[in-house]
């Protein structure tokens, strides 16, 4: 029997196996050819989990729910480690069948997630692991039994000490592992210069945005404010020198693309407003960006797609997938393989080296990001990632607007009242917004000028309001002359409806 109390046993468990977990972090850090094993579990855990769930992390952390899942990994690891800690004063052998199962359960993980070399990823996840037993078994058996309570034990003080030690350790090779992660792809991505496009659009003119109106929306958001929603627990980094595309499926020709070969084609920029079906009504999952790349016809007729193809689906590198029909590439949407975003190379949580940009369709069916290949198959023949998960095959993005200003329960002084806020319908445009002050009349907002059809517009009003609490809704009616409906439904399957209302206070 090891020589230790039971909540020392926990302790020395707990950091113990967060030292395991910080020392994957770091190997992966040191070398682009092991994964990080956190991310890969975690990818899998988002695999399996319903779609409940997936609604439930994104309406709790909203685009903070892959920081949370990542650091609720770690948390469930460390409290494992504890309950193993324990169980290893009685059964010796529990300590290795545990972090033996740990390390299957990460080299099989990490093996279906990023890629990487195999004997290298066994090799340093069994290692970290071996090192989690060693210095659990080492703490436990260095450490006699206390007698006495906290403050007069030696022992006890001792392992709280080495208990310290070996957490510090943990945290600053977690820590050092994810920054060097970070610093090495993003000196890569600094090194890919993304030609002029041959197609250009303007800055936005003065009268495509209001200015000097409080929290309404910049009318083209800045890539460290723009919205990410994925399956990726961590970013995957591609090496853009060993990245390809492939087009595959029925096709006449098969075709493997280097970004050198991408960026030697015309490229075309375009401001596109792309849309999470996963938003509430008056939630934020939405963005509008000037997107460089190719476009996806040019791709598609360079391969030949043949008759009988139905699908365009896509897959990324960490093997997230959607599809969409092979008609609206052909459409005049004009869909973008891009590769730059405002004006500078895709940032890693957007996609780098490439991404999917389909104007007027939820994310979940059209924007592949970080992808590696499309293939052209049938309608029935394979679904994408979210359709076996409960969520429509089919995902138009619905007419919808959204008030920024004023925020909801906020207290102003203004006379008048100005209200302002955005509105989308992506290929369709906006044909005019409406708001509405408590049960009042509907009242026409002034609209700036569109970027282009499948961008968002700012609106505005100034309107007259009485002291007190007062209620505005806004609605939208978009080109084809559909106003957006005030039924209200949640976000599944296919995106949610209803007007967006917010109460506030004129003082």
């Amino acid at each position: 029997m090891l020589n230790a109390t039971k909540s020392s046993a926990g302790l020395a468990g707990a950091v113990s196996a967060g030292l395991a977990l910080g020392l994957t972090e770091l190997i992966a850090g040191l070398t682009p050819l092991v994964p990080s094993a956190i991310a890969s579990v975690g990818s899998v855990v988002i695999d399996l989990s319903p779609r409940f769930v997936k609604e439930l992390a994104i309406s709790l952390f909203g685009t903070a729910d892959k920081g949370a899942l990542a650091i609720g990994t770690v948390i469930i690891g460390v409290m494992i480690g504890w309950f193993v800690g324990q169980a290893a004063l009685t059964r010796p052998a529990v300590p290795w069948a545990a972090f033996g199962g740990f390390a299957v359960i990460g080299i099989l993980a990490a093996a279906d997630g990023f890629g990487g070399n195999l004997a290298l990823t066994v090799i340093a996840i069994s290692g970290s692991a071996l090192a989690g037993v060693l210095v659990l078994r080492y703490m436990l058996n260095m450490n006699e039994a206390p007698t006495d309570g906290l403050a007069s034990d030696p022992a006890r003080r001792k392992l709280l000490a080495q208990a310290a030690g070996v957490g510090a350790v943990a945290a600053v090779a977690g820590l050092g592992g994810r920054q060097l992660i970070i610093a090495r792809s993003e000196e890569v991505r600094q090194a890919v210069a993304i030609p002029t496009a041959d197609i250009t659009v303007p800055a936005p003119p003065p009268e495509a945005q209001f200015a000097g109106i409080p929290d309404l929306t910049p009318i083209v958001v800045p890539n460290d404010e723009f919205y990410r929603i994925d399956t990726a627990l961590v970013v995957p980094r591609p090496d853009p020198e060993t990245w390809r595309l492939r087009i595959t499926g029925m096709v006449d020709n098969e075709l493997s693309l280097s970004l050198d070969d991408l960026t030697a084609m015309p490229l075309y920029e375009d401001y596109v407003t792309i849309a999470c079906v996963s938003n509430e009504v008056g939630g934020d999952l939405i963005g509008n960006a000037k997107w460089t790349g190719v476009r996806l016809v040019d791709l598609l007729e360079q391969a030949g797609v043949q008759d009988g193809a139905e699908q365009l689906f896509s897959r990324s590198v960490d093997g997230w997938t959607s599809g969409f029909p092979v008609e609206l590439a052909f459409d005049g949407r004009d869909p973008l393989l891009a590769i730059g975003m405002n004006g500078e190379p895709l940032p890693p949580n957007h996609g780098f080296p490439a991404r999917l940009i389909v104007p007027g369709l939820y994310g979940y069916v059209s924007a592949t990001k970080w992808i590696e290949e499309i293939e052209l198959t049938s309608w029935e023949g394979v679904d994408g990632y979210w359709i076996p998960r409960g969520w429509s095959k089919e995902a138009p993005i619905k007419t919808q607007s959204r008030i920024d200003r004023p925020r909801r329960n906020q207290s102003v002084q203004e006379d008048p009242l100005v209200l302002a806020g955005v509105a989308w319908a992506p290929t369709k445009g906006i044909e005019k917004v409406e708001i509405q002050l408590d049960d009042g009349e509907w009242i026409e907002c002034e609209l700036t000028t569109p970027l282009s059809s499948k961008a968002w517009v700012q609106w505005r009003a100034e309107l007259p309001a009485a002291p007190g609490p007062h209620t505005a809704r806004v609605r939208a009616t978009d080109g084809d002359g559909e106003t957006q409906t005030s039924a209200r439904s949640r976000p599944a399957p296919d995106g949610a409806t209803g007007y967006h209302e917010v109460s506030f206070e004129i003082a």
